[in-house]
């Protein structure tokens, strides 16, 4: 598969992003919401204003990956990449933003949940976070900050 030719960039985002980051999450083949309606504009704009932050990619001027991290509950809220951007590292650098952000409000520990089985959960563990046994439908994931 062919990557599209650019150099990312990665920056804070900002309410402006909103539609693109929506676009991307309706876009995605794993972790599909099964209702779209659940995941509302006012939520982004929560998570970027009040209860957390986030990150966006940029290729070509345009937002082609996002990260949320809730500051209340040290977490990770999304993390998504559009299709056909995958592989460039967009998702790893986000994750890292976003964690390295949790510990620098003093968290020790950031977690997330995830689908088994999915390139999200491989993707996860790729990154060294600890994965631990699914409950449900789910298998969560923590980080532990670095000494």
């Amino acid at each position: 598969m062919m990557l599209p030719d650019y150099l990312p960039s990665f920056r804070q985002a900002v309410s402006a992003d909103i539609p693109a980051m929506s676009r991307i999450r309706l876009s995605v083949t794993e972790n599909v919401l099964s209702d779209p309606a659940r995941v509302t504009p006012q939520m982004y704009l929560d998570f970027l204003d009040k209860s957390g932050r986030g990150w966006v990619a940029e290729g070509d001027g345009e937002v082609v990956a996002f990260c949320y991290a809730d500051k209340e509950n040290a977490s990770i809220w999304a993390l998504f990449v559009r299709p056909g951007h995958e592989g460039r590292g967009l998702a790893k650098t986000l994750l890292v933003l976003a964690a390295d952000w949790l510990f620098a409000l003093g968290h020790e520990r950031v977690h997330l949940s995830t689908t088994p089985g999915t390139r999200a959960d491989r993707f996860y563990a790729a990154q060294g976070w600890l994965r631990h046994p699914p409950e449900a439908k789910e298998v969560v994931y923590t980080l532990s900050r670095r000494a």
